[in-house]
């Protein structure tokens, strides 16, 4: 909110430079921001009472855009990737998935291991547990288990994250 839109009867001011000029009534307020040529602008309308600054209201917008681009750039986005398995898997086509998944890791990804049950698969899931243990530890020494194998449905998945 800014100048006239700013509906509370008193106000905490905040000068140009930055310095307390204490609290007063929004006309007071407006009328120091109209002779320093500047907008009152509201900074903090939960605080009791609200707090109110003097400044350009452009040069302030730009500002608060600028910083939220500089936040915004800083921040990484962690995606899951998904590697799915079946039970009779080969020794050289796990090496394969285990190779994929070092490189989503490698990336700073979370990688999802999916083990996929069909029809008489499911009788024996108990039995193609290993091949999820053995899928951790061959990437032991670059990925952490998050989340433990865990059954849900026809499929049973585990998580890991790049060791920190």
């Amino acid at each position: 909110m800014i100048n006239e839109q700013i509906r509370d009867k008193e106000v905490r001011v905040i000068g140009e430079n930055g310095e307390q000029l204490g609290v007063m009534s929004v006309k007071e307020a407006l009328k120091l921001a109209e002779d320093a040529e500047l907008d009152l602008v509201k900074i903090a309308p939960t605080a009791k009472p609200p707090v109110c600054k003097i400044v350009d209201y452009g040069k302030f917008r730009y500002e608060q855009a600028r910083k939220e681009k500089e936040a915004k750039k800083k921040q990484k986005v962690i995606e899951v990737k998904e590697i799915r398995l079946s039970p009779n898997i080969d020794t050289n086509d796990l090496n394969t998935k285990v190779n994929a998944a070092k490189k989503f890791i490698a990336k700073g990804d979370k990688v999802k291991i999916t083990l996929r049950f069909r029809g008489r698969e499911m009788a024996h899931m108990a039995s193609s547990k290993h091949i999820l243990d053995d899928f951790a530890q061959m990437l032991s020494d670059i990925a952490v288990v998050e989340k433990a194998p865990k059954v849900e449905g026809r499929s049973m998945t585990m998580f890991l994250t790049e060791k920190r």
